[in-house]
């Protein structure tokens, strides 16, 4: 037996510990937003025109908006010290400020990302963010080593959350799991035996669908489209190596029919 019928229910609802890490859940805290975008705000055009057979005054309102591209005002630096001094829980904690500034004016009000907005997201800011996580852990952290992990999984979240480490084993006499608890049973530290894959959180409280959709973002298509390409190369060699391993036999061993 693999597991009780508790972790069956609680895997059906693919949902993390309400301790969780709050990346699309209102966060316990006040949030310290940079603002991400240059915005001119709506100007009030008016036009009036009067027609020749009445006295009535007709205005016409025209608004204009222009917004630059978050990626040119967002700043790195912090996410980057972070990182690079190890404060992995503070690195996580900036992740998800700046995941809510790159979704967008309405994530930013509301304080969390609908997996909805992660579309809106840049793709080369979504790579920027995943490769400073992977420069400063041996390319043991990151949104594309998580993409990785979830495609050997065949998309599995509970044997996902189970290999990054976001669930425990429990000291049952049956094999079963359970969600950690947020923030004091992660792991914050890189050592050897620091799941691969374990770190930046997504909460996945309401389900998985801002975690899919954060992993199957296109800016980590080269994920699958290097995969594919190690699985070819795999399929060839052992292609290859079959034709010479027979074609070596045949040569060593050839039938001698003439007993």
């Amino acid at each position: 037996m693999t597991t009780t019928n508790s972790l069956h229910c609680s895997i059906q609802h693919h949902s993390l510990s309400k301790r969780h890490h709050p990346l699309d859940t209102p966060p316990p805290t006040p949030l310290f937003l940079k603002p991400p975008t240059t915005t001119i705000h709506p100007t009030n055009i008016s036009l009036s025109h009067t027609p020749s057979n009445s006295h009535s005054h007709i205005t016409f309102s025209l608004s204009q908006t222009t917004t630059t591209s978050p990626s040119t005002t967002l700043s790195y630096d912090l996410l980057r010290h972070h990182l690079s001094t190890k404060n992995f829980q503070q690195a996580d904690e900036e992740t998800r400020r700046l995941l809510i500034v790159l979704a967008g004016e309405a994530a930013q009000k509301r304080g969390y990302v609908f997996f909805s907005e992660v579309q809106f997201i840049p793709e080369q800011d979504l790579r920027t963010i995943d490769s400073l996580w992977r420069e400063h852990s041996d390319n043991k952290f990151g949104y594309s080593v998580q993409k990785r992990i979830l495609n050997k999984t065949n998309g599995d979240f509970t044997k996902f959350f189970i290999k990054v480490g976001w669930m425990k084993k429990l000291d049952t006499e049956v094999e079963q799991y359970n969600y950690r608890s947020f923030p004091t049973e992660f792991v914050w530290e890189l050592n050897d035996d620091t799941p691969e894959g374990h770190l930046p959180l997504t909460n996945a409280l309401r389900g998985t669908q801002l975690l899919n959709n954060v992993l199957n973002h296109p800016a980590f298509d080269a994920v699958d489209d290097k995969e594919e390409q190690d699985d070819a190369v795999t399929a060839t060699g052992l292609k290859d190596n079959s034709s010479s391993s027979k074609n070596l036999t045949q040569k060593i061993f050839k039938p001698d029919y003439s007993f």
